[in-house]
């Protein structure tokens, strides 16, 4: 398997890159002297032969052999700026117009921005792709061209914006949990890194998980180990659950997890939005666009488990289809998927799934459909506004939002329930035969409410094993992956940027060792479960 490809350090190692990829060209006199030691006719100590003139004009006229060489260098520098689709002016067969169209489409790129090099693009702008962005230009400024490629600036569908927006540390793997308290931290100061204009709106209530006899002792075991990573919660028999919560029902649960600290939740779309300006403002580019495909190129140089030698294609470009339906490339250095439920489908555009080796295993994320409901309680009944974000055996969950009486709640279907994902329609029966029963069972005082409002997004759902896919493709050297978090990913999104920055500037972690959470863990077959709480 391949190392992580080593940092650009400048805007110009793209450049230098390109220009590698073209044919190389020697450039000769072939210079021939006939004097009285190098056995020419006539010793008269001048060049000879078919090349004579040709070599005594440019032993004469340095500036022009000069000149020579820069137009070849041109030449090959449009070559490897313009798409294929635009030829050279003054080609055989080109048409009289090809000059003004060629300088109509640089005009156009220099007018609107648009950027077609950089030294990595990111694909997917949402939460986390806009935190890589953010981490990348705030460590390196000017040292990296960093374009996003987002096909809906307005995010209408985009699952950051459509989520809960939790925050909680009550995980059993390590690498979840310090990846949240990361975020919590990141949060708790989150002015200094993403500045004054920034209100991420934190509700610091906690979760309360609920646990059965059957769950009850890996609840316990989950507790010690997050706060011995320095998360900080305690441990709630039925008995104090009800003292503690009296609005709750303890039939059937025998023990509670109550985060005290750096748990509750957030507003999403501020988090996303004050990465994106940020990111911005340190010089990221953001396109408006959808990604079509990659673009491929021999290496034959490199050789790949299970593929041919001298039969190695790498990905350096990718074509984009802009809102007006036109098609653009841009050539990149490093690419990252980053586009949350649809990283799957970007990943086949690169044939990881469909080639052969490494390429024949696909990267295991689709979209996944999820319901949020928003009701009120009969009289405003129900618990106060400083209750956690409860979570029963079922997983059915809730919480208050704001100040008007709203509560959110909703439940993740079983695998034989998993709704269509064609559309974003809302599934109002779901609720009543399978949400509600759940919360008036939690809670009594939910027998009453009013469903007032409900939205649906995709979860970037990793069916491997429902946790985050970071790092490198072990077949391609020059591209990254982050995606697959499963419905945690966006309280995690400072953790996984900062990761991602550390990969491609540092050469590997340094906050957050998610070593484990790479793509070879799909190779190997070894899954890393999150162990559920019945």
């Amino acid at each position: 398997m391949f190392q992580a490809l080593q940092r650009r350090s400048s805007k110009l190692s793209v450049l230098r890159q390109a220009r590698n990829q073209q044919p190389r060209i020697t450039y000769s006199s072939r210079r021939r002297y006939a004097s009285s030691g190098e056995g020419s006719k006539g010793g008269s100590g001048k060049p000879s032969g078919d090349f004579s003139d040709q070599v005594e004009a440019n032993k004469d006229n340095p500036i022009s052999r000069t000149l020579k060489l820069i137009g070849n260098d041109v030449q090959r520098m449009k070559k490897f700026i313009l798409p294929s689709s635009y030829t050279n002016p003054g080609a055989k067969g080109d048409s009289p117009d090809s000059a003004h169209s060629i300088e109509n489409y640089l005009e156009r790129y220099r007018r609107d921005g648009f950027q077609s090099h950089c030294d990595v693009l990111v694909i997917g702008g949402g939460g986390v792709g806009s935190s890589i962005a953010y981490w990348l230009k705030k460590r390196a400024r000017q040292g990296l061209n960093v374009v996003v490629l987002e096909k809906d600036a307005t995010y209408a569908q985009a699952s950051t914006c459509l989520s809960v927006g939790g925050l909680r540390q009550q995980f059993s793997i390590v690498e979840n949990i310090q990846m949240s308290l990361y975020g919590a931290d990141f949060m708790r100061n989150s002015r200094d890194y993403l500045g004054d204009d920034v209100d991420l709106n934190f509700t610091p209530h906690g979760y309360l998980l609920l646990a059965s006899e059957a769950g009850a002792e890996q609840l316990e075991q989950n507790s010690k180990l997050q706060c011995a990573l320095g998360a900080k919660n305690e441990l709630l028999t039925a008995k104090r659950l009800k003292e503690r919560f009296p609005w709750m029902n303890t039939e059937g649960i025998a023990l509670g997890c109550h985060g005290l600290e750096k748990e509750g939740w957030f507003d999403p779309w501020a988090l996303l939005s004050g990465f994106r300006k940020r990111a911005i403002e340190y010089g990221a580019h953001y396109v408006e666009g959808e990604m079509v495909g990659f673009g491929f190129r021999q290496q034959p140089d490199i050789l790949a488990e299970g593929i041919e030698e001298g039969s190695y294609e790498g990905i350096d470009r990718a074509f984009v289809k802009m809102k007006d339906g036109e098609m653009r490339e841009i050539k990149f250095a490093i690419a990252i998927i980053a586009a949350g439920a649809q990283s799957g489908a970007i990943a086949k555009m690169a044939r990881i799934g469909t080639g052969k080796g490494m390429l024949s295993i696909p990267l295991p994320v689709e979209p996944r459909k999820r319901y949020v409901y928003v009701f009120q309680c009969e009289n405003d009944q129900g618990p106060g506004i400083n209750t956690p974000l409860t979570i029963d055996p079922s997983g059915t969950y809730f919480r208050r939002d704001g100040l008007g009486g709203n509560y959110l709640g909703g439940k993740s279907p079983l695998p034989e329930e998993e709704p269509p994902v064609d559309n974003l329609d809302v599934d109002h029966t779901f609720f009543d035969k399978t949400v509600w029963p759940n919360l008036a069972q939690m809670v009594p005082a939910f027998e009453a409410i009013k469903v007032k409002n409900a939205w649906a997004g995709y979860y970037e759902f990793n069916t491997f094993d429902e946790n985050g896919i970071v790092g490198p493709h072990p077949y391609y050297n020059n591209l990254y992956i982050a995606t697959g978090f499963s419905g945690h990913g966006i309280q995690q999104t400072p953790a996984v940027g900062r990761a991602v920055s550390e990969m491609i500037i540092d050469g590997g972690f340094r906050t957050v060792d998610l070593t484990r959470f790479g793509f070879d863990r799909i190779i190997v077959d070894q899954p890393m479960y999150e162990a559920n709480i019945f």
